[in-house]
């Protein structure tokens, strides 16, 4: 159907498109051979025309074709090949003879598109044959066939509908996702938890629901202090509070309750301009049909063979789509809540590892809702990450540095950040550091300047958000010199953050920063005898540890060092792909006794299960990072050990960590057994020999390989003194590491930890009884009974 303008017709998506049902039979028609030299037309085998037809509404003719299109799954092949054949060609003489059409306006000829319609009727006819060789006569009557698909079709949409209300809440969910977060989030699923005490903070009802499915049935304190203030008062927030207290779900709630509120409000606008248009179509309607009868007939017409051409493009003779029916109101309604669905939650976070849990957190959350999330970070494609925010979520959780590269490109849905209902900065002091995260800063910029929302909430969080380091005096005595202190820091970060308001205030964290139920110990030692000691507490006391070094290079060496002694690290830093480095965490969280050799780049924010224990084999180079380091274990009220191995070159930054966490007592140090360490020393320096000739010899490979393809590509003839190493060397080298390795291999069979035997008779039922061990101790155990012994010996002298 058309719509007159100024003399000219024009296609109207609100008007309902007609189709045509077959009543009479196909009558071939006369081709003239000079067409098939054509390059367009050489597929064609022959043309039929249907003069006897009725119009009825396209959603009736799309149904029934679509059931005859399921009714055999073999003949899609077959289906496909007609495609090929008649599609491009037949749409192209359509598209040109529809310009030519509507130049000469009411002049054509009704016979020419009646031809047009029988050619998009006989693609049909054609595919329908294919798909029912069993049904019958193509020409037989259509009410025949529709009395069964009817029934199934009404039924089938809507439970596909209902299916997909379900499926969107929980679209994390629904893929099952293998995942660090599975076994925290999914802790106490199987029973549902009592969330009363969540009531009284205003939480959302689907979030409540959420709660109770993953059993948290009571706040932490900083959710408890933050959500009133955020949710009722509606207010800029900054959490400081210890690690592994919560604060994610401190900000995803009231996030989620902000989005649920825009969502209501914006449904009720919506339902008004659906009414509005409703009645303006029928306005349109009607008018029309008082129109010239013959006018009508022949637009009708054109406007089916246009509508007929769309679907063959979409559905028809390209593509089988199930259960679709041809509703062009739900299409533009469609378009318009596209359009109409903003970015309204932005989440920043300094990793990639903790913005993908920060993602799974509130997809948890957010299950019962509806709501869409969508992440960017760096090192995984750009271009699917573009085709996940052309689906309009409402939440982006995103690292900086790949957020600015799509805002710079104005992705559609990045381009209005003016309606950004809440900012978070997760991990605050460390995003606003001086010299890190550029991009971070020209985001905030734009966020306070050209995009300012005045009714925008900001979260900012952080375990450290409140440290402050005691400024050094040749510092103080210049002649502007502050002296920093909490509210001054405060100050500065919602300076830089953008923060106007008075916001709510939140810290929770101790005088110490860390955890109480964190056991802070050290060893002191030299720098070449840190492999020693890392070694032995990886033997001695087994179980899911997180080893952090300063520099990746250090992390490489010790992977390929502990891979040697059979101790399987898994190592992750900054320079792997980001799918191994999500990988790695995956086997880490699954393994219950595990090493992970790790940079700072795992050091905030993740929420890893059952950390026992933390070894810095390098000392933090400040105290922020020596609290985060140390926040991965002893979680969320549970008991966890940190071991610092303080070389020489590590006392001035641990006096550093010490003065300014301002601890009341020396740390203790931890328990080495003496008697075990000279077999340790062997076996590590063994290990060093092996990985010193591996790593020679893999450089002097990647340096002969790579001489050789530049004499290849040159066309030149290498000398031999150009190699590094030669044959008699090499098979030396090859027989020493064989002969190592095989050292290395006894020596590992051998038990590391000797019982000695205090008997030298056997018993009455001939097994020998043997002394307690220490190995069924666990570090803490070890720990607390030295500090027993210690405080006995105190109270003895």
């Amino acid at each position: 159907m058309k719509v007159r303008k100024g003399g000219r017709f024009r296609s109207s998506f609100k008007l309902k498109r007609r189709g045509i049902e077959v009543v009479g039979e196909w009558k071939t028609v006369q081709i003239d051979p000079n067409l098939f030299a054509e390059e367009e037309f050489q597929d064609i085998v022959c043309l039929e025309e249907l003069t006897n037809y009725k119009l009825v509404s396209s959603s009736k003719v799309g149904k029934v074709k679509e059931k005859k299109r399921k009714a055999e799954s073999s003949s899609e092949e077959g289906n496909e090949e007609v495609e090929e054949l008649v599609g491009p060609p037949k749409k192209k003489k359509k598209k040109k003879d529809l310009r030519s059409q509507t130049d000469k306006g009411n002049t054509s000829k009704a016979t020419d598109i009646d031809v047009r319609v029988d050619k998009e009727a006989k693609c049909n006819e054609i595919i329908e044959e294919a798909n029912c060789e069993d049904h019958g006569p193509v020409t037989e009557s259509m009410s025949s066939r529709k009395d069964t698909p009817k029934k199934k079709k009404k039924k089938e949409p809507k439970i596909k509908a209902s299916q997909a209300q379900e499926a969107l809440p929980s679209v994390a969910a629904s893929k099952k996702v293998k995942n660090w977060t599975t076994e925290v989030l999914a802790s106490s699923t199987d029973q549902k938890a009592d969330v009363s005490a969540w009531k009284d903070l205003f939480v959302p009802e689907p979030v409540l629901q959420a709660l109770s499915y993953l059993g948290f049935s009571a706040p932490t304190p900083i959710q408890a202090l933050a959500l009133p203030s955020a949710i009722r008062d509606n207010m800029d927030v900054l959490g400081a509070a210890e690690t592994g207290s919560g604060k994610t779900l401190a900000f995803a709630i009231p996030m989620i309750h902000s989005v649920l509120q825009w969502q209501k409000s914006n449904n009720s606008t919506t339902r008004n301009d659906s009414v509005s248009k409703e009645s303006h179509q029928h306005h349109d309607e009607t008018r029309w049909e008082n129109k010239d009868e013959a006018e009508k007939v022949t637009h009708q017409q054109v406007e089916d063979s246009v509508d007929e051409d769309d679907a063959s493009f979409t559905t028809g003779c390209v593509k089988v789509l199930e259960n679709t029916e041809f509703n062009s109101d739900d299409e533009t309604h469609n378009v318009d809540s596209h359009k109409k669905r903003p970015l309204l939650g932005l989440v920043l976070t300094p990793t990639r590892e903790l913005a993908v849990q920060v993602k799974h957190h509130i997809d948890a959350v957010a299950k019962f809702t509806g709501i869409k999330t969508a992440i960017l970070v760096g090192g995984m494609a750009a271009q699917k990450q573009e085709r996940v925010l052309n689906r309009k979520p409402e939440i982006v959780i995103a690292t900086p540095g790949r957020l600015w590269e799509l805002v710079k490109e104005r992705h559609p849905h990045l381009s209005n950040l003016r309606q950004l209902r809440c900012l978070v900065i997760d991990e605050a002091d460390r995003m606003v550091e001086k010299g890190h995260f550029l991009e971070l800063s020209q985001l905030l910029e734009i966020l306070n300047d050209s995009q300012y929302n005045p009714r925008r909430q900001t979260f900012v969080f952080s375990a450290t958000l409140t440290l402050v380091h005691q400024t050094p005096t040749r510092v103080l005595q210049k002649k502007n010199a502050k002296k920093m202190d909490k509210k001054t820091k405060l100050e500065l970060l919602m300076e830089k953050v953008g923060i106007k308001g008075k916001p709510k205030v939140i810290d929770l964290t101790r005088k110490e920063a860390t955890v109480e139920t964190l056991t802070e110990t050290r060893i002191h030692c030299n720098t070449n005898e840190k492999d020693y000691y890392l070694y032995y507490f990886l033997l001695q006391y087994p179980g899911r540890t997180m080893v952090f070094a300063n520099s990746i290079d250090c992390v490489k060496r010790l992977s390929s060092l502990l891979t040697i002694l059979n101790c399987d690290p898994l190592p992750l830093h900054a320079n792997m792909h980001q799918k191994q480095r999500l990988k790695n965490l995956e086997r880490f969280a699954e393994r219950e006794s595990c090493v992970l050799l790790t940079t700072d780049v795992a050091a905030r924010g993740l929420d890893i299960p059952n950390v026992q224990h933390v070894i810095h084999y390098q000392v933090p180079r400040t105290s922020e990072l020596y609290v985060h380091r140390s926040g991965r274990t002893a979680r969320a009220a549970s008991e966890g050990l940190s071991l610092l191995l303080i070389g020489p070159e590590d006392l001035i930054n641990f006096r550093k960590i010490y003065k300014t966490l301002e601890k009341s007592e020396e740390l203790p140090f931890f328990p080495v057994d003496a008697k075990c360490m000279t077999s340790i020393k062997e076996r590590m320096n063994l290990a060093r020999q092996i990985e010193k000739a591996e790593f020679f010899n893999s450089r002097a490979k990647q340096h002969n390989s790579w001489l050789q393809q530049a004499a290849e590509a040159l066309e030149i003839d290498l000398d031999d003194g150009m190699l590094m190493g030669n044959e008699q060397e090499e098979s030396q080298k090859q027989k020493m590491l064989k002969g190592m390795k095989k050292q290395l291999k006894h020596m590992l069979s051998q038990p590391l930890f000797k019982v000695l035997m205090k008997t030298k008779y056997p018993t009455q039922s001939g097994k020998l009884l043997l002394p307690q061990t220490s190995e069924g101790i666990s570090a803490l155990g070890a720990m607390s009974k030295k500090q027993a012994k210690k405080k006995k010996s105190i109270k003895l002298n």
